[in-house]
């Protein structure tokens, strides 16, 4: 008996859906309160995640057993720039402007993919951030 060629490819395609496609909802469950900006991630970090906006390092509470999304609150009204890193995830974007408006928060998707940028050995400790008056970042699950 022989088989017809879509057959394979149809059980390839079958078994990749099923174990490759995870959803990230493109947009929030609830509505984001103004001053908040959420980056949802399409994987599970596990830190330590990075925070710059505007040039000043915003201090970032870490968890233990990773995240799926950072929450930023305390952001003014208008433009920000950010930047995104750390040494075992890299982020998409990375870094960009977020236009913060008066009435409600932004939600943002970022692409994770696991990179340890520390070869051998315990990578530096870095210095405490600074921060901005008012603003706090939290990895959330």
């Amino acid at each position: 008996m022989k088989l017809h060629p879509l057959v394979p490819a149809l059980v390839l395609l079958g078994s990749m859906s099923i174990l490759g496609c995870r959803k990230v909802p493109l947009t929030p469950s609830s509505p984001i309160p103004a001053g908040t900006a959420v980056f949802r991630f399409t994987r599970k970090v596990q830190g330590p995640v990075e925070l710059s906006i505007n040039g000043a390092r915003i201090p970032v509470q870490q968890l233990p057993k990773g995240a799926t999304s950072l929450v930023v609150k305390g952001l003014p009204t208008g433009k920000h720039r950010f930047f995104l890193t750390s040494q075992r995830e890299a982020f998409s974007p990375d870094l960009g402007e977020l236009d913060m408006g008066g009435d409600k928060g932004i939600y943002q998707v970022t692409l994770v993919q696991s990179l340890n940028a520390v070869l051998y050995g315990k990578p530096d400790p870095l210095p405490t951030a600074e921060g901005l008056p008012g603003v706090t970042a939290a990895l959330a699950k």
